[in-house]
């Protein structure tokens, strides 16, 4: 198995164009100018391309080779212990240096940001994952790295505040009183366990002030998207039968668009007809009970207004241990072909989704980030369905991540001591009263 040499854009294969996001102050379409305080030319000009396919620079696929291509794995143990027929393949991305599938953003991203002669890069995290995989790409092109992440995730994963730190970058737990985001937030609520839009709105805020500092998401937009099809692009070559069923964790939507788009493209051809289903907190239920309209990315208001699935930009989720999903958002790439269609999307609690992930831990060895024990739940739910039926489906998911940073996580639920949050629809309505008119 090769690398990739190409990354796939889905948008020019869709039934009909994402909407566009749109400028605050004039509800006109966003041009480049309006994102060039922020990202550098060549990331906008991947934002808004209508080209299928995008060239890896060299560069990029040099540092790609440090763990690309990812194994594809079938999970025999798992099938034999759930005694069903089905088939379960995962492709795992835990073998990167950040440990997730997120360098395979964060490489290109700082890649273009030095040639464009940037300084410094700003971010959010939530679990710590995305801060690890930006603070590993800014030491290979000699970039600053700044990041805030989210206070209930800044205490419960010290570790990988830690690898940010060996990585070289500063971190900040986020509300902070570095910013003025920041400051308002603690001003009205000093315990504050944050959000990714926080977060989002303390990054983007520095970086707007500074000429030689831009900002870097690991999610949501379709730039993001798009340096994350080498995993779906893999997966397609290395599988020796093609799927039936795929599941993806969702959070902003990066390794589940990663994973399943260039298998979209089989299926919008003809050539395959898997179902594609997202998996989602149930505390943080963007896609099954959000609302899809026009809304900040972040909680101050700073970023373009995105047509995409949300909850509001003023909701912050309940600190549940999968940090990296607890974002108000949706993609909006992923959020448009919801509305068209494409898959489905159920949610889970997180009680669930760790004891998926301990039985996959004990029949596969391999300890699951938070984040995609969500898919492994929805898998396993899965096979045991097949297991009643007799019906022997392919299941695909994506590991993108280990969980050696979220021990204390796992001793939680072992404890018993895990709560599951019974979110209320009035938090929801209270959250969406706030959406930009």
């Amino acid at each position: 198995m090769t690398l990739p040499s190409h990354w796939y854009n889905i948008v020019p294969d869709l039934p009909a164009a994402p909407p566009p996001p749109l400028h605050p102050g004039t509800r006109q379409p966003v041009g480049p100018d309006d994102l060039a305080p922020l990202f550098p030319m060549e990331l906008i000009e991947q934002e808004v391309s209508t080209e299928r396919f995008v060239a890896v620079p060299q560069e990029v696929l040099d540092v790609y080779r440090m763990w690309r291509p990812t194994p594809l794995l079938r999970a025999r143990r798992l099938e034999r212990a759930l005694d069903t027929p089905a088939r379960i393949y995962y492709k795992y991305e835990g073998g990167s240096p950040a440990g997730s599938h997120k360098p395979n953003t964060a490489v290109p991203q700082a890649y273009y940001n030095a040639r464009a002669g940037v300084r410094k890069l700003t971010t959010e995290t939530g679990a710590g994952q995305w801060g690890s995989a930006l603070a590993f790409a800014c030491s290979q092109f000699g970039l600053e790295c700044e990041v805030w992440m989210v206070r209930a995730s800044y205490d419960q994963k010290p570790y990988r505040r830690s690898l940010m730190h060996v990585y070289g970058a500063t971190v900040h737990a986020s509300p902070s009183s570095v910013t003025r985001a920041g400051g308002k937030v603690l001003a009205d609520d000093p315990g504050s366990t944050g959000s990714l839009g926080i977060a989002i709105s303390e990054a983007v805020e520095v970086a707007a002030g500074g000429a030689d500092v831009r900002y870097a998401l690991g999610s949501v937009l379709n730039h993001v998207l798009l340096h994350q099809t080498v995993i779906g692009e893999e997966a397609l070559g290395q599988l020796e039968e093609m799927p039936d069923v795929i599941i993806g964790c969702t959070g902003g939507g990066s390794n589940f668009g990663g994973l399943v788009f260039p298998f979209l493209r089989e299926k919008l051809a003809g050539r395959i007809d898997p179902v594609i289903r997202a998996v989602e907190p149930a505390a943080c239920p963007t896609f099954t009970r959000g609302v899809y309209a026009y809304d900040f990315g972040d909680t101050a208001g700073f970023t373009p207004l995105l047509k995409m699935h949300t909850l509001g930009h003023d909701f912050v989720p309940d600190p549940i241990h999968a940090g990296g999903l607890r974002y108000h958002g949706m993609s909006p790439l992923l959020s448009h072909m919801y509305e068209l269609g494409m898959f489905e999307a159920v949610s889970k609690s997180q009680s669930e989704c760790f004891e998926a992930g301990v039985r996959f831990a004990r029949t596969e060895g391999i300890l699951p980030a938070p984040e995609p024990t969500h898919a492994l739940a929805e898998t396993i739910a899965e096979a045991l369905r097949c297991k009643e039926t007799g019906e022997p489906k392919v299941i695909l998911t994506a590991l993108c991540g280990h969980g050696h940073f979220d021990l204390a996580a796992y001793d939680r639920y072992l404890l018993g001591a895990m709560e599951d949050f019974a979110l209320p629809q009035a938090r929801i309505d209270d959250a969406l009263a706030g959406l930009p008119t």
